[in-house]
C-alpha cells in the first residue's frame, strides 16, 4: 500500500466536525511535510503544546478508541480511523494540528478521511520508509478471547473475525488482501457501531458525548434504530479491519505478511503492535550494523573467545541485539558432550555479556582505551539446549549506567524461543 520510501500530501488537508467521544467541535489540518518527520499531532489549542508522535511509544489509552499523548494533557483521542485512511492513501509524513481533543469523527466511517486525502494528492520523497516483512508465523493472545495470527504472505493482508452476542452480528469474518482500491471499496466505508443499552453508562463515564445516528450504527436488543440500515450486511467486521490497520499504522512500518485477528480490540491491536516491533529488532535477517570485523576493535577478544558475530540492532544508551552463529566446528564441542553437542551455558552467558560490552562502548569516550570488566551474575536462567545449526539472537537492554558500573538484563533466544536469561553488573575501566 505504500512504496519503500515516505510519501506526504500535496497540499493541507482541512476537515472540521464533532469528537464522538469528546462532543468537542474541532478544526484538523494534515500538513504536507517533506522533510519526512513521519505522522505527528499537535494541539494547537493548547499553549505550549508539543508535537506528539503516532508511535506506539506515545500510547496513552486503549479504552473505545486509541489515545496518544505525552502527558495527561496533550493528548489525542481516537486517532484510528485517521490513521487507517493514511494508511491507505500511503501517507507516512505529515503534521496533523488540531484545536481540540479528538479528531472530528464525520459520518463515523474513514471513507471522509480518504476521499480528502484523495483530493489533496500524495507525493513520494527521498526518504526510506521501514518495511515489517513477516518472516515466521507469530501468535498473541491479548486475552479475554482476543488473539491474533501473523504469518508470511505477499503483500499486507488482513483476516479479522468478530463475535457478538446481538442478532444484527453474531459472527462474522473477512479477509482482505489491501490495496488502495479493495480498501476504499470495501473496508473505508463501514461505520463505527454501538449499543443503545450502554449509552447511558458510556456518557456518564464522558465517553460517547458526541456520538449520534449521523456517526454511528446504534444497535437496540432487537437489530439496527439508524433509519437507513447497514452500508454492508456485515459492516460491523469489516469497521473492525479498518480500526486494527490504524492501530498497526503506529508500528512506522509498512507491513508484508498476513494479520488474522479474532475477536480484535484497540488494546490487543497495540499488543500485537508492540510484539510486532520487538520481532522485527530481533529478525536475524536483518541487516549488520556491525560486522565481525568491526566487533574485533571494540572487544580484546580473539578465537576462540570471540563469541558475537555481528549486531543488528543498536540504540545508543538503551538497547543492542547481536548474534552468534553457532556451528559444529566450535573448538567447545570436542570436550563439551562431544556425543550430543550442547553449547554451554556459561558460554551462552558469556556471548550475552559481549553483546553488552558493545553497548557500553559506544557510551563512554575513548572507547579504545577501555575495557569492560563484569562483576557479577544474577537471575541466570536456562531455558533450552543450543546445539549446532541454531542462530542466538542476544537482546541487551541498559538499567542503570553510574560512575562507570552499569546494569543490565539480557535475553538469549533461537527461532523466537527463549533459551536464557540472565541479570549483568560490569565496570568500565583503563585497558
Amino acid at each position: 500500500m505504500t512504496g519503500a520510501r515516505h510519501r506526504t500530501v500535496v497540499r493541507p488537508v482541512h476537515v472540521a466536525g464533532i469528537g464522538v467521544h469528546s462532543g468537542r467541535e474541532a478544526r484538523l489540518t494534515i500538513h504536507p511535510d517533506p522533510g519526512a518527520g513521519g505522522l505527528r499531532f499537535l494541539r494547537t489549542d493548547l499553549a505550549d503544546a508539543v508535537e506528539i508522535p503516532a508511535t506506539l511509544d506515545h500510547v496513552v489509552g486503549t479504552d473505545l478508541g486509541t489515545s496518544l499523548g505525552t502527558d495527561d494533557t496533550n493528548q489525542v483521542l481516537t486517532v484510528e480511523h485517521l490513521l487507517a485512511a493514511l494508511v491507505a492513501a500511503g501517507v507516512t509524513s505529515a503534521l496533523i494540528e488540531l484545536d481540540g481533543p479528538e479528531p472530528p469523527i464525520l459520518d463515523g466511517s474513514f471513507l471522509p478521511w480518504l476521499e480528502a486525502l484523495e483530493e489533496a494528492g500524495t507525493e513520494e520523497l527521498d526518504a526510506p520508509y521501514p518495511v515489517l516483512q513477516v518472516r515466521r508465523a507469530l501468535h498473541v493472545d491479548a486475552g479475554d478471547g482476543t488473539s491474533y495470527v501473523v504469518a508470511p504472505c505477499e503483500g499486507y493482508q488482513v483476516g479479522v473475525t468478530v463475535d457478538f452476542e446481538h442478532p444484527s452480528i453474531r459472527r462474522q469474518s473477512g479477509n482482505w488482501l489491501l490495496t488502495p482500491g479493495s480498501f476504499r471499496d470495501e473496508i473505508a466505508p463501514a461505520r463505527t457501531f454501538g449499543f443503545q443499552a450502554e449509552a447511558e453508562a458510556l456518557q456518564a463515564r464522558g465517553r460517547a458525548l458526541g456520538s449520534s445516528l449521523e456517526n454511528t450504527v446504534v444497535l437496540s436488543d432487537s437489530g439496527v434504530i439508524n433509519p437507513e440500515g447497514l452500508r454492508f450486511r456485515d459492516e460491523f467486521v469489516r469497521h473492525k479491519a479498518g480500526d486494527l490497520l490504524g492501530d498497526l499504522a503506529l508500528l512506522g512500518m509498512r507491513i508484508e505478511g498476513q494479520v488474522v485477528a479474532e475477536r480484535p480490540s484497540h488494546r490487543g491491536n497495540v499488543e500485537l503492535a508492540r510484539t510486532l516491533a520487538v520481532e522485527h529488532r530481533r529478525d536475524p535477517e536483518g541487516e549488520a550494523i556491525v560486522d565481525a570485523a568491526k566487533i574485533m576493535e571494540y572487544l580484546p577478544h580473539r578465537y576462540p573467545m570471540l563469541l558475537v558475530d555481528r549486531i543488528i540492532h543498536f540504540e545508543t544508551g538503551k538497547r543492542i541485539i547481536g548474534l552468534k552463529n553457532v556451528t559444529i566446528n566450535e573448538p567447545f564441542f570436542q570436550g563439551h558432550y562431544p556425543g550430543h553437542p550442547i553449547m554451554p551455558g556459561v558460554l551462552i552467558v558469556e556471548a550475552m555479556a559481549q553483546v553488552g560490552g558493545l553497548l557500553l562502548m559506544d557510551t563512554i569516550e575513548r572507547p579504545e582505551e577501555k575495557v569492560v570488566y563484569f562483576m557479577s551474575l544474577d537471575k541466570v536462567k536456562w531455558r533450552r539446549p543450543v546445539t549446532p545449526g541454531d542462530q542466538l539472537v542476544f537482546e541487551l537492554e541498559l538499567l542503570q549506567f553510574r560512575r562507570g558500573i552499569c546494569r543490565m538484563r539480557g535475553e538469549a533466544r533461537v527461532a523466537g524461543r527463549l533459551v536464557a536469561e540472565a541479570e549483568l553488573m560490569a565496570r568500565v575501566m583503563d585497558r
